[in-house]
């Protein structure tokens, strides 16, 4: 709250299963001024061992200030463009690069086409649709993101084959001084520099968040206005704090070992948001063996997610909330950018509970390290288990029984691995996601099989998002990828990889990685998009 008896831009309803457990962390949070330290950038409110990642990762508490000048730089721009007959916008960004610009976009009613794939099939579609009219936005706050570089290798020879240059079609945001910052600014393309001292899934309302909605028409004006309204109340320490009741709330349950976070679209005007808020969540908490893991329910979905003893129910929207077997469950709404900074700051406040620091990511290079090493020539590519008609079955070692030699008993034996109590079955999609949708439903039918939470991710985005909490959070999952021939590659220009061959190596080695780890992998590979629906209704069967 801004003052006594003011009244927040956002509602957090809660239902307590113990109000006075509750009530001790909240008091603790507002009796160590957690709230008005955040907002001055206290990089010392995570423990010693946090702080000097924190000391560069806060300045995302301050953007709906700090961001205003870029709102008429985008508008500039975009009236540039418009000028010149390009009016549809492409994004090139993985994780919170492409994510918030998402559900901005999605919230606007704007048009915005996303490509955070590495599939062929998608990348190709994405680049030869309505190139005359297309300006292209590539976003990589490191400016090595190798997805995002190979997806700028094939618009800039798209474009150079159809006698336009790239410099007037290609818009970059990335960090200050990164490989992408040179390169792009040798070659003249319009550069947005984003904030270096904000994190890529803190970082919604920066360069990252802004430009790519801005051009594609969102008021994003509007959405700084709809933070900073939020924003005083966010600093107060004060027990009506929407940050410290959240966060609190999230926090609390994490360390009562209800660690699943049903996010539930409960009829909100934010398509999205639950996958916004799973990055955000899953990679700011998911390690030390630690963490929060999110499960995405779409709005008129609420029976997909069984109702278990270890989930909190959080919903956002005007809708009530599914039931919660935990007894713990709050309703969450407001406008999209004062929602936007609420999960920042609520996410901070519960990895502060929890006792992690929500700002590094230890255990995402790994599987980036796996995939160079499969790109490299390793020899360590995996053996298939077995076939079964156009499937190929393949399995870490060590958990699928012998004679096992069909597909639903590879599932049932990765099923049988689940820990009736806290485990989760995450499905891995690594396939266009806007053809092979016909897999979305599978994610349901496991649920009801198994009564487990499970999640769904596309690959290899998921890999910046819940991949942390993959291999850094509690070894409770069962992982099942699927993987498929493309209808055709694409080379990568200047690569020696194709698009299709770097896609297998993000698969294979974040499928080592885990295995490594001791999570159970079982990976289903298709000979063809055709072959799809028949593996659905063996995955759906009951």
């Amino acid at each position: 709250m801004t003052g006594p008896g003011a009244q927040a831009p956002v509602t957090v309803d809660l239902v307590l299963d113990h109000p006075e457990a509750f009530d001790a962390v909240v008091g603790d949070l507002v009796a160590g001024r957690v709230a008005s330290r955040l907002a001055a950038r206290d990089h010392t409110l995570w423990g010693e061992a946090a702080e000097e990642e924190a000391a560069k990762r806060l300045a995302w508490v301050d953007l709906s200030e700090t961001s205003r000048p870029l709102v008429a730089e985008v508008e500039a721009l975009r009236a540039d463009l418009g000028g010149r007959g390009l009016d549809r916008v492409v994004l090139c960004g993985m994780g919170g690069s492409s994510l918030a610009p998402e559900v901005i976009c999605a919230a606007a009613g704007v048009e915005l086409v996303v490509v955070d794939s590495s599939d062929p099939d998608f990348v190709r579609r994405a680049v030869e649709t309505d190139l005359a009219r297309t300006v292209v936005v590539v976003s990589s706050k490191s400016g090595g993101t190798v997805e995002t570089d190979s997806q700028r290798r094939a618009f800039e020879k798209a474009f150079t084959d159809a006698g336009v240059d790239p410099a007037e079609r290609i818009v970059v945001v990335t960090d200050p001084g990164s490989p992408l910052d040179d390169d792009a600014t040798g070659a003249g393309y319009r550069v947005f520099r984003a904030d270096p001292d904000v994190g890529g899934r803190f970082s919604a309302l920066t360069a990252f968040g802004l430009v790519p909605s801005g051009l594609a028409g969102a008021d994003v004006g509007a959405l700084l206005d709809e933070a900073a309204a939020l924003r005083p109340a966010l600093a107060a320490d004060d027990p009506a704090n929407p940050a410290l009741r959240l966060g609190g709330l999230l926090g609390l349950t994490a360390t009562r070992d209800v660690d699943k976070l049903v996010l539930a679209d409960a009829g909100s005007p934010y398509p999205g948001l639950g996958d916004w808020a799973e990055q955000l969540v899953a990679e700011s908490t998911g390690k030390q063996g630690l963490g929060i893991l999110p499960v995405v329910v779409g709005d008129g979905e609420p029976n997909l997610v069984p109702s278990t003893a270890d989930s909190v129910v959080v919903t956002y929207g005007p809708g009530t909330a599914p039931e919660a077997a935990s007894g713990w469950s709050a309703r969450v709404d407001g406008t999209l950018g004062a929602q936007l900074l609420l999960w920042e700051f609520a996410t901070a406040v519960a990895g502060g509970v929890i006792g992690i620091n929500p700002f590094d990511q230890p255990d995402v290079e790994s599987a980036k390290a796996a995939a160079r090493e499969m790109l490299d020539g390793s020899d360590d590519s995996p053996a298939p288990a077995f076939t079964d008609g156009a499937v190929t079955v393949l399995a870490s070692p060590g958990w699928l029984p012998d004679g096992v030699s069909t597909v639903p008993e590879a599932v049932a034996a990765l099923l049988g691995r689940l820990d009736p109590d806290h485990g989760y079955v995450a499905v891995q999609a690594y396939l266009d996601r806007h053809r092979d949708v016909a897999l979305l439903p599978v994610r349901g039918a496991l649920a009801r099989r198994t009564g487990r939470p499970v999640t769904f991710g596309w690959g290899p985005r998921f890999l910046h998002s819940t991949g942390q909490y993959h291999k850094g959070g509690p070894a409770t999952g069962v992982y099942l990828q699927v993987t498929c021939q493309p209808e055709a590659d694409l080379a990568v220009p200047g690569r020696p990889f194709t698009f299709h061959e770097f896609l297998t190596a993000q698969a294979v080695g974040d499928g080592r990685v885990l295995a490594d780890a001791g999570r159970p992998v079982l990976r289903l590979h298709l000979s063809s998009p055709a072959d799809l629906p028949a593996l659905v209704d063996l995955l759906a069967a009951p």
